[in-house]
């Protein structure tokens, strides 16, 4: 089982890194160092965009079980 987790923990890690840099650069930052500072100045954001960001934080969910259940299972066999 703590196999399963360890391996549901790496995946979600990379896609959560994937996830993260797929973000559009608001502005500031480190966005500012590799290009990002250039705004069109439009303020609101697409559909695109809201569905990445709750991928994004479904992803994240996912990642915080498995830490959690990582660290219980570890627990329980210590």
């Amino acid at each position: 089982m703590i196999l399963v987790f360890q391996i549901g923990l790496v995946i979600t890690s990379l896609l959560l890194i994937l996830m993260i840099l797929l973000h559009k650069g608001r502005g500031g930052g480190m966005s500012d160092m590799f290009g990002g500072g250039v705004s069109t100045g439009l303020g609101g954001s697409s559909v695109a965009e809201r569905n990445l960001d709750r991928i994004t934080v479904a992803i994240g969910v996912i990642w915080i079980g498995c830490v959690v259940a990582l660290g219980y299972l570890y627990k329980l066999a210590a």
